[in-house]
């Protein structure tokens, strides 16, 4: 009977992480006419983090556009912009161009760097009938205005989205959407939780297959999806692996490839990342009573996550890295970083610099999303783990 018991619940996660995969897998954009009941169209964003209380609202369902894999072939977007742009704009303007993403309603990109600025023109050049918008969130929060400022834009935001869905987005129904969402991020700490203390429980590749599938469906459906899925990984009957512990960095904004965390998943556990971090940036819950905008702008300053894209004086690189790496009880780090990423390979040194310094080992990986050869890396990870291992023994 126990043996049936547990067969059950690795069928039902099983389930769970095929339904995330596929929604994960598809690039394409649901049509209006084919979305759930409650929205009338998409909002595309970036995958950094992004207000999507204020989406949801206005009944857009907010997407992560987060370029096109490694399955997508270029045939447009070299056109529009240099080579040595990263990869996640690259193909963005590609599946825009070949009519991918010609179901979203608008688009809206951040000033996260050059190249993700200047998408926001490419975008409305190309595509007039979007909404084409720069969110323009603050690089510094440790102003005494940065509330203020972020909740003005937060604002304009608003009012953009309501002259495209042609209706007010009501304060009431702006709370019940951030009630959906304080739901979600409970659910994602959860998992993040297992995955700190019981790694074993649930992988890397699980857990970014859980997480990912939230950029392709409706928050509330997403909760239920979670819902099920940690039920299952509680239940599950495995056990502790002889395996490194290490954190993963370096996955802010353009994807790793899947094929990358399972070569890692084979040699190391990742026992926390910073992958899809705009997802789960507000670590508390917002409240949802009061100005829901204010409340959003005071949540975004002081209830979010460390980013490589926010630079916030109480939240060093060196600092925030240490953090995780104590609070994971890692053994060591694996540092990140995408081809062509400034931000991403600014951290990358100084993380290096930092680890250095203070004897901890780590191993530098770089990416792209349309990587396909694995192999190197896979060895690289595994001679990395045999170091780690023979360090501890």
């Amino acid at each position: 009977m126990t043996s049936r018991i547990q067969y059950d619940h690795e069928r039902e996660l099983e389930l769970v992480l095929e339904r995330c995969h596929a929604a994960s897998r598809d690039a394409a954009i649901t049509a209006a006419d084919a979305l759930p009941k409650g929205f009338t169209g998409t909002l595309g964003h970036f995958p950094v983090y992004f207000p999507e209380e204020i989406a949801h609202a206005a009944g857009l369902l907010p997407v992560n556009v987060l370029g096109g894999g490694n399955r997508l072939e270029m045939k447009h977007a070299d056109a529009r912009m240099g080579s040595f742009v990263c990869s996640i704009c690259r193909s963005t303007t590609e599946l825009g161009l070949n009519g991918t993403l010609a179901s979203m309603a608008g688009f809206v990109t951040h000033p996260i760097c050059d190249a993700a600025k200047h998408l926001a023109g490419i975008w409305a050049r190309n595509f007039p009938d979007q909404v084409s918008q720069i969110l323009y969130l603050p690089q510094n929060v440790n102003t005494n205005g940065t509330v203020r400022y972020i909740a003005a834009e937060y604002q304009r935001l608003r009012g953009v989205l309501e002259a495209r869905v042609g209706r007010p987005i009501a304060d009431d129904v702006l709370r019940n959407s951030i009630r959906a969402y304080n739901a979600n991020r409970a659910l994602l700490r959860e998992l993040y939780r297992i995955r700190r203390d019981e790694p074993w429980r649930a992988s890397c590749t699980e857990s970014y297959l859980l997480l990912r599938a939230r950029t392709r469906m409706p928050c509330e459906e997403h909760t239920a999806l979670l819902a099920r899925a940690l039920d299952a990984i509680r239940r599950r009957s495995r056990l502790a692996q002889d395996k490194p512990r290490v954190v993963f960095v370096g996955g802010f904004c353009e994807q790793p490839p899947l094929e990358m965390l399972e070569a890692i998943d084979e040699s190391v556990d990742v026992v926390d990342d910073d992958i899809l971090v705009g997802l789960r940036f507000l670590t508390d819950d917002v409240p949802p009573t009061g100005d829901p905008i204010r409340a959003l702008a005071e949540s975004y300053v002081e209830r979010s996550a460390a980013s490589p894209v926010q630079h916030d004086a109480r939240k060093s690189k060196e600092g925030y890295l240490m953090q995780m790496l104590h609070d994971a009880k890692a053994d060591a780090a694996i540092l990140t970083a995408a081809k062509f990423c400034e931000p991403g390979l600014d951290d990358q040194l100084a993380w290096s610099k930092h680890l250095d310094e203070v004897n901890v080992p780590y191993l530098v990986l770089e990416f792209e999303e349309k990587m396909t050869s694995f192999e190197q890396m896979a060895m690289q990870v595994e001679t990395f783990a045999e170091s780690l291992l023979f360090a501890l023994s």
